[in-house]
């Protein structure tokens, strides 16, 4: 680290030669006046000074001295505050670095941003957002680009370097890098800070650096370190950009990568690298992921040794914020979309990014409405919990962008499950028939408030019609990078269209089912519910996966399985608690099959009552699905039969009943 700070430092070497230097302590103001009509660098985001929409000196905390500002905002879309410091120009080029101090308070937080053009409102270069300890950097486009935490109630320092004409973009925190990548945007013209709603937060110190860089003949930048892992134990094969930014072509040079005490080497020659073009350098070896910071070097370039004509960006870094997920946890993404919707893009790119960096830990379901893949009774429950297209709900929390996930996601992936979920099944190939078997394996007391559902996702999903064309605002680039949607019409021919994670059933409903379950559960109790579908035979059974999931009191989701139809069957299916009623059972199934009294101690009486003759069949079935007694009563309309259950140990048992080969169940509990 030491090495690296020194090289960071020469960025600053020069500067006063040609630059411009801006630095504000606010030392110089009125407490408790206004910030705009004292100074002639800062105003408002309407101009208008000296009002709501300005910010007062405060002296309540300063990092140094006696004064500095003070961000807040209860209004649901944040402000009135909005303060906007203007740079002399609109920097294009050169080095920009920017410094401030920040004191967030506890459980708030704070943001800022920086406009690329001269008109503001047009084009944000960079957003930088701070809330809870967590600080997550994007550039409008692309969500974390660097992310790192900071202490609430205490100052720290945040330090952002633009290499402007390069691309190059590093943050630091208190003098320590954690990220440098490339920006979407690469113009600077102003800062604006806008508190939103729950914010409270100081800024001190405030100043900005710009320096010219110099003509260079040979020269490799890191724009970007990518290392898509985010959770300890993953395996992550890291990426690493190199941009020619000098006049000379590059052709050798070494990128060294240190990761938790190892280190990585990639020797690359013959690269014929052409000044402004850039390659990305995959590692040969995967490292496994903790949280630490990776530095990454660039050596022996062109057969310089170990620097070039402008060394200060020849190393990056990258702060990996590994999560150690809870045993046995996984997350649900349900993500509201539609072929009508332009924006909706951008929830496949993100449902498709979470399925390549997080399988093992996350489920993920597209409802679709309005198109020919809506699942009514899942999109119109589902539309209610959220305010538009696209739009996420996490494990059924609030509703957020399906972009910004990941904060739920990891928040989510922490919390201990109340039971560990199991997907079993059985595949009849010839009558397409899928009968599925979701457990419930408690590792906490629970009761009946807690309910079941079983959703049947698919994957590669075509369509021919006109309703599977794609709209696509993000057609022709305007509206930023978009996972190949940029280069793609608007709309997109549904013969080019590809549809992941395809909601196509849900059993029993939304809400689930609490059927199978007893008043008290208790640690080490298994409940399980069996599902049973006939698929149709465009599906493409290889591409469907099962989610099984359970949901706690509050309605959101607790726990989930997430496997193949292969998988569940190898898991093995546990007959037990079935929710299928068929016509002849019709939907009362209370009228059908009546067990009394319930709990029983030595006598249950069964009470059969069907609308008509049918062949009946019942058997007596433990909690995990074991038989323990069978009777087949031919063709009957009724009858009532004496159980005795007296020889029985206490606890939960099953009757099923199949009728003409239907199959009910009711629980008995024997005590």
């Amino acid at each position: 680290m030491k090495k690296m700070m020194t090289i960071f430092s020469m960025l600053f070497v020069g500067i006063g030669v040609n630059g411009q230097t801006f630095t504000d302590d606010f030392e110089s103001y009125a407490v408790g006046s206004y910030l705009g009509p004292q100074s002639t660098d800062w105003t408002t985001w309407s101009g208008t000074e000296g009002g709501a929409e300005d910010v007062q000196i405060t002296n309540n905390q300063a990092y140094s001295g006696t004064n500095s500002i003070y961000f807040s905002s209860t209004a649901q879309n944040g402000g009135p505050q909005d303060v906007v410091l203007n740079f002399p120009q609109q920097y294009t080029d050169g080095a920009f670095v920017f410094e401030a101090y920040f004191y967030v308070e506890a459980g708030k937080g704070a943001y800022f941003n920086f406009q690329a053009t001269p008109t503001i409102g047009q084009t944000w270069a960079m957003n930088c957002n701070m809330s809870g300890g967590n600080l997550i950097i994007d550039d409008g486009i692309t969500a974390n680009l660097a992310t790192t935490t900071y202490q609430e109630n205490t100052w720290f320092k945040l330090t952002i370097v633009s290499l402007l004409e390069y691309g190059r973009w590093e943050a630091r925190i208190d003098n320590v890098c954690f990220g440098v990548w490339e920006n979407g945007v690469n113009t600077v013209a102003s800062l604006d800070i806008y508190p939103l709603n729950g914010h409270g937060f100081y800024v001190d110190d405030v100043s900005y650096t710009y320096t010219p860089i110099p003509p260079v003949t040979t020269n490799a930048t890191i724009t970007n370190v990518k290392i898509d892992g985010s959770i300890v134990g993953q395996q992550a094969t890291p990426v690493v950009t190199v941009k020619n930014t000098g006049t000379a072509v590059l052709n050798d040079f070494d990128v060294v990568l240190d990761f938790n005490g190892n280190q990585y080497t990639e020797n690359i020659t013959g690269a014929n690298l052409a000044s402004g073009a850039s390659t990305q350098v995959v590692f040969s070896s995967p490292i496994t992921i903790t949280s630490t910071t990776a530095s990454v070097t660039l050596l022996n370039i062109n057969g310089t040794g170990n620097s070039d004509d402008y060394p200060a960006d020849n190393t990056a870094c990258k702060l990996v914020n590994a999560v150690t997920p809870a045993t046995g946890k996984i997350v649900v993404s349900e993500e509201g979309t539609g072929t009508w919707c332009g924006w909706c893009p951008r929830g496949a790119v993100a449902m498709d990014r979470f399925a390549d960096n997080y399988a093992g830990y996350w489920a993920g379901i597209a409802v679709h409405n309005g198109d020919p893949m809506e699942l009514t009774n899942y999109a119109t429950p589902f539309g209610n919990l959220v305010s538009g297209y696209p739009s996420a709900l996490v494990d059924r929390g609030a509703s957020v962008d399906p972009a910004q996930m990941d904060n739920d996601f990891f928040t989510r992936l922490q919390i201990a499950p109340a039971a560990f979920m199991t997907n079993g099944a059985t595949w009849d190939a010839a009558t397409r028939e899928l009968k599925v078997s979701v457990s419930a394996n408690f590792q906490t007391s629970a009761n009946d408030q807690y309910k079941m559902v079983c959703v049947l996702v698919e994957d590669s999903v075509t369509g021919t019609t006109s309703g599977y064309a794609q709209v696509n605002y993000y057609s022709g680039g305007s509206n930023g990078v978009m996972g190949g949607f940029e280069s793609l019409p608007n709309p997109v021919p549904a013969n080019q269209m590809v549809y992941n994670h395809v909601a196509r059933a849900i059993s029993p409903s939304f809400d689930g089912s609490n059927q199978c379950f007893t008043a008290t559960v208790n640690p080490n109790d298994i409940i399980t519910q069996n599902f049973v579908w006939t698929l149709p035979a465009e599906w493409d059974e290889t591409k469907v996966h099962i989610v099984g999931m359970l949901i706690d009191p509050q309605g959101r989701i607790d726990n989930a399985d997430y496997t193949t139809i292969d998988e569940a069957v190898q898991n093995g299916f546990v007959n037990a608690c079935n929710l299928t009623v068929g016509e002849i059972l019709g939907n009362q199934v209370d009228e059908v099959l009546r067990i009394y009294p319930n709990p029983a101690t030595d006598l249950a009486k069964i009470v059969i009552s069907l609308k008509e003759d049918a062949d009946v069949q019942m058997r007596l079935l433990n909690v995990a699905g074991k038989e323990i007694a069978k009777s087949d009563y031919g063709m009957i309309s009724s009858s009532t039969l004496d159980l005795n259950v007296s020889s029985l140990q206490p606890g939960i048992y099953f009757i099923e009943l199949t009728v003409n080969g239907e199959k009910v169940a009711k629980r008995l509990v024997v005590e």
